[in-house]
């Protein structure tokens, strides 16, 4: 693909080459002002930037002229005539995104600043290997990307998947998941090649660690998804932590403390003694069966939990100081700002809360508990989704890769040079 210059300019030496360079980070540097701070006038980009007012007048106008930023009234003025302000245009093109579970997805259409636009939820298990459940996110796309006011397809830019197992980010394909059975170097990113747009498939506890930190600005988080299953995302300095292979943050299969002191339960993923054997909603399913109590899946479990039964209440206590334990250590590693806990067994709310905190704040060091805040979220089923929406953009609009945007967009190598916006 031809660089965003004009064709003069794309020579081999090192000048051009350096100036191609420069237009790209510019252009995702000024981007990434407006999908931060909102609203801002050419001005607060000059500053904020530390830009030339020429340099930024033709990357405002890149952008303008390829409908990514629109401009809006209130520019400040100092005596002449008032600034223009400018803001993200969030509706330009949409981004299809899918948070698979253990037992059901949801899927949903993002505008670029990760707002769900429509969405749907599907009953599906993730043992019935790839070809099902993403069959089922490709039906469900199929309905929600036809606006329905207008009833035309709408412009898809990038897709983001976020499955429950470790993810080989740069390939986008799971590798050994404990209990994605068949899931194993499946291609899944090549699955929705047929878009012709970027593809990230994402790990779901990181897509809502991101979900959680980014629009509040925390950047030191650990994210909690305990539902069927249990798994962490870690975002820190404003970055998910992945580590070398992705496998950071997977508590859910390193060994419980109480395994130490109590049975060795064997865990789905062939071991005994995870933190998930403990923990996770079917962990407790065999838990309540085994002590007489009906009750067929977690939703259950975290009714019997409100309805006040007793051994489901028990139960769900022990499982919030397993996870308490499970995480004491980072906390006290990575002193993060805040843990939030989602998934279907973060309804239980305080029952499984006190147990997380009692442990962590027994176990981890007082200076980085010190003011730790450990909480619910408030994001519901749109965590997933919304993180997401974000992880994707960002691969959309980076610098690297925001040339690719804009000249298809264009259908032609963009002018920067000669782009400019009143």
């Amino acid at each position: 693909m031809l660089p965003l210059v004009w064709e003069k300019t794309a020579t081999d030496s090192d000048g051009a080459l350096r100036k191609v360079k420069d237009m790209r980070t510019h252009i995702g540097e000024i981007l990434a002002l407006f999908r931060e701070h909102g609203e801002l006038s050419r001005v607060d980009v000059i500053e904020t930037s530390g830009l030339s007012r020429s340099t930024v007048n033709h990357r405002l106008g890149a952008l303008h002229e390829a409908g990514l930023i629109s401009a809006i009234e209130g520019g400040e003025s100092t005596g002449g005539r008032p600034s223009s302000r400018f803001v993200l245009n969030r509706d330009r093109a949409v981004i299809a995104t899918a948070d698979i579970g253990a037992t059901g997805l949801v899927v949903a259409v993002c505008d670029l600043a990760g707002e769900p636009l429509r969405h749907t939820r599907v009953t599906v298990n993730v043992w019935d290997g790839p070809e099902r459940v993403l069959g089922e996110v490709d039906a469900a796309l199929a309905e929600l990307l036809i606006d329905p006011v207008t009833h035309a397809p709408a412009e898809v830019w990038g897709v983001g998947i976020a499955v429950p197992g470790p993810v080989e980010f740069a390939a986008g394909r799971v590798v050994n998941p404990p209990i994605m059975t068949g899931w194993d170097g499946f291609d899944i990113a090549g699955w929705f090649s047929g878009y012709g747009v970027p593809v990230i498939v994402e790990n779901d506890a990181n897509s809502r660690a991101v979900a959680e930190a980014r629009p509040h600005h925390h950047d030191n988080l650990i994210s909690l998804k305990v539902g069927t299953g249990i798994g962490s995302g870690l975002v820190f300095n404003g970055q998910i932590i992945r580590g070398s292979e992705g496998a950071a943050g997977d508590i859910g299969h390193t060994r419980a403390a109480i395994a130490e002191s109590s049975e060795q339960l064997p865990c789905r993923c062939g071991n005994v003694g995870c933190v998930e054997a403990y923990a996770g909603g079917w962990a407790l399913i065999r838990d309540l069966h085994a002590a007489g109590v009906e009750v067929d899946d977690v939703a259950g479990v975290v009714s019997l939990v409100k309805q006040g039964n007793l051994e489901a209440v028990r139960l769900m206590r022990r499982a919030g100081r397993v996870l308490g334990d499970a995480v004491a250590d980072l906390v006290s590693i990575l002193n993060p700002e805040s843990i939030v806990v989602s998934g279907q067994l973060s309804e239980c709310g305080e029952i499984l809360l006190s147990g997380v905190r009692e442990r962590v704040y027994q176990r981890s060091m007082p200076l980085a508990t010190r003011n730790l805040t450990v909480a619910v979220s408030h994001l519901g089923e749109f965590g997933g989704v919304v993180g997401l929406a974000l992880i994707t953009a960002d691969r959309i609009f980076a610098a690297d890769h925001i040339d690719d945007l804009l000249e298809r967009i264009a259908g032609r190598p963009l002018d920067i040079e000669a782009a400019t916006v009143s």
